[in-house]
């Protein structure tokens, strides 16, 4: 991975967000006509502010998951075995997922949101894994479920501290959640392409 490749991960990543965030706010506010920045009138107005947010959350995602690969390579490092480390990564994302569930509850979310998000959560980061490990191989999907629900409740918190509510939540967790599948699923691309570009040159020989 060169600078290009990240540049370009980065910039792109940027972009899905914008998007994801202008789609996502689109449908709450035709559900609640009350979502928004000024109401439900200045439909322009949400949809700048929410793509200008949505740079903003895609450039936030970017840098949680440069994180999670920093991690990831300072982990391997110190356990050695790469089973070692996927098994922490799993029992993370359990009690994740119990620790989720837990502070929307004592934060007194009504009483389903508390264990949907979770579980909806897991489920749509086990649909990314099982693609992930149908293009690459089948040790990608614990850390890819790692980096799909751990990584993006952390990144959510913000909108899980101080006084919640379902739109502000559902509003950054799901431009996060996309901006993080797109660029998992960029990654063994970008790799790949480098691999195959820097072939013929490593195999060119020397004079």
């Amino acid at each position: 991975m060169n600078l290009k490749k990240w540049f370009f991960l980065f910039w792109s990543g940027m972009v899905v967000g914008g998007l994801a965030c202008v789609v996502t706010g689109a449908i709450m506010a035709w559900v609640d006509p009350e979502f928004g920045f000024l109401g439900f009138k200045a439909v322009g107005f949400n949809a700048l502010m929410m793509a200008l947010v949505g740079l903003m959350i895609g450039a936030f995602s970017q840098m949680g998951f440069f994180a999670y690969l920093t991690l990831n390579y300072i982990a391997l490092s110190v356990f050695g075995k790469k089973y070692l480390w996927n098994a922490l990564q799993g029992y993370t994302t359990i009690f994740a997922a119990a620790g989720l569930g837990y502070l929307l509850f004592e934060q007194r979310m009504n009483n389903w949101f508390f264990w949907l998000l979770p579980l909806v959560l897991l489920i749509l980061s086990g649909v990314v894994s099982w693609f992930k490990v149908k293009q690459t191989n089948k040790t990608a999907f614990v850390p890819t479920m790692f980096l799909m629900f751990v990584v993006t409740f952390i990144e959510s918190w913000p909108a899980l501290q101080g006084e919640t509510n379902v739109s502000a939540i559902i509003f950054m967790m799901v431009p996060l959640f996309v901006c993080n599948a797109y660029q998992i699923m960029m990654m063994h691309r970008l790799v790949k392409k480098q691999t195959t570009d820097s072939a013929p040159i490593a195999a060119k020989p020397v004079v």
